[in-house]
């Protein structure tokens, strides 16, 4: 068996790793026999050389088998879905509680920012009281008793990839095809699921820029997934600009809350949603196509069966009850929020730079340690097209970082022409 870094020179100069290597070598990540210099020149090796399917496969299994690997006995499917990440994504909050009310179980594990994106953990960590890291029979009890639960990743369940991931958040590895879809998958394969969804981001925002990257690796967590026993599919969607009109925490956590209760619900924002959650009830027996699916989950929030297993989420995991009727009693507001208005038609948006603005403003890290600000971000985003003169509000800590924001959150957009309006949902990738 290689030592370490005769398995990071091996990577490095285009070998390919056996299983029982690559075992070996997760296996150091979780006992701590692979240091974190180690680490992270094998995520670089890795970036630059790739592997095959069949490493990939032997990654994913070992980093979902370097903890506990849940299993469950419910009345209904276990389901879930994961997103690549995004500026403004915060889909995940909405659909577990809609998939909830529509009969499924969803045990979300969610990851911190990552990049230039937003995590879903982060912005939970905004709501007072909500414990995200319960220990494993807290969490299967909300899930039983909710149908949901949106947690971060514990020490017991693929605490390798835990390490890994804060490690490629700060060393420029984030958009390894290869550790995306291992750390992705090995998730969810420990998570015990029937089926999952993929949410993979296409454009300016994404960390698939391109139509052919992100197919490639919609294409690569399928068939790992499948190769591994878990049924999924993927669905490419638009980033060429924030997906919700509102980017950073604790804004997003009222975002999620305004959609559930009806206040407001952005057409790309929504179309998005139900895709996504059509292709969990399809997967999951609980719909017999695609569009009764959609119907069903238009029915969960009309009556508000979404909203009422959001809150009873928040409430099982140590939030306040009346999070939903008064948001603004629990969510913290930055001291300054500043209107940013440009004359003229939004022709384009540099996402990703809206994202790193977030960072910048303290909504984001820039090592694995730093603390983030939940009041700051973005809301109010215009979207391509616009003409209101309003590019967003910014959300921040003092009047120096909103003079920052301002001129990133100008810098960002192009005036122009009308761009040709492009599909929320591009295209679906399914095995065989």
């Amino acid at each position: 068996m290689r030592l370490p870094q005769e398995t990071i020179r091996a990577k490095r100069d285009g070998l390919s790793l056996d299983p029982e290597e690559i075992r070996a070598f997760v296996q150091g990540l979780t006992n701590g026999a692979v240091g974190e210099g180690q680490a992270a020149a094998f995520a670089m090796a890795v970036f630059f050389r790739g592997l095959a399917l069949p490493e990939r496969v032997a990654l994913t299994r070992a980093m979902a088998e370097s903890g506990r690997v849940l299993t469950w006995s419910l009345p209904g499917p276990v389901l879930d879905k994961h997103s690549t990440g995004g500026i403004g994504d915060t889909v995940s909050l909405p659909l577990a509680a809609m998939v909830a009310a529509c009969g499924g179980y969803v045990p979300m594990i969610s990851g911190r920012g990552l990049g230039h994106t937003g995590g879903t953990l982060d912005k939970l960590g905004s709501i007072p009281g909500y414990d995200a890291t319960p220990g494993l029979d807290a969490f299967r009890r909300v899930v039983g008793e909710v149908g949901c639960a949106i947690i971060g990743q514990t020490a017991d369940l693929a605490p390798a990839d835990r390490r890994l991931y804060a490690i490629r958040d700060v060393t420029g590895t984030v958009e390894s095809l290869d550790l995306i879809t291992a750390s992705i998958l090995s998730k969810k394969l420990a998570a015990g699921l029937d089926g999952l969804v993929m949410d993979v981001k296409q454009g300016s925002g994404a960390f698939m820029e391109s139509l052919p990257a992100a197919q490639a690796l919609a294409e690569s967590i399928v068939t790992v997934a499948g190769g591994a026993g878990l049924r999924t599919t993927a669905l490419i969607t638009n980033m060429d600009a924030p997906l919700a009109s509102a980017a950073g925490n604790a804004v997003e956590v009222a975002y999620a809350i305004d959609y559930l209760t009806g206040v407001r619900r952005e057409p790309r924002f929504h179309a998005v949603t139900l895709a996504l959650g059509a292709e969990m009830l399809v997967a999951g027996g609980l719909a017999p196509d695609r569009d009764d699916a959609a119907a069903r989950l238009e029915q969960a929030l009309a009556t508000g069966r979404a909203a009422e297993r959001f809150a009873r989420m928040v409430t099982a995991l140590g939030g306040p009850g009346d999070l939903l009727e008064k948001p603004a009693r629990s969510l913290s507001e930055a001291p300054v929020q500043r209107p940013v208005h440009q004359t003229g038609t939004v022709a384009a948006v540099a996402t990703r730079a809206l994202g790193l603005a977030v960072i910048e403003l303290g909504g984001g890290r820039t090592r694995p340690e730093d603390a983030i600000d939940p009041r700051v971000g973005f809301t109010d985003l215009a979207g391509p097209g616009a003409s209101g003169g309003l590019l967003g509000i910014v959300h921040a800590a003092d009047e120096a970082a909103a003079d920052q924001a301002e001129a990133a959150l100008r810098a960002a957009y192009r005036m122009g022409a009308a761009p040709a309006e492009r599909p929320a949902v591009i295209e679906r990738v399914s095995a065989g």
